[in-house]
């Protein structure tokens, strides 16, 4: 079964509020996706605490960690 958890972020480069989906039984993992609004590549950093909750990240392509 999937643990799929709701999770309201801002679109680094337009800045317009979105809901994404995280997938909380990936562990520690990086994605891409575009930005529904202005479809730049929006990088996702995804950290787990071990409790079962992770922590989400967003940063535009030229940003670093």
């Amino acid at each position: 079964m999937y643990e799929l958890r709701e999770e309201r972020i801002h679109c680094p480069y337009c800045g317009e509020p979105l809901t994404v989906l995280i997938d909380e039984t990936q562990g520690d993992h990086e994605y891409v996706e575009d930005c529904q609004v202005c479809c730049q590549p929006i990088e996702f950093v995804i950290t787990s605490d071990g409790s079962g909750h992770s922590d989400v990240r967003v940063m535009t392509d030229g940003d670093s960690y």
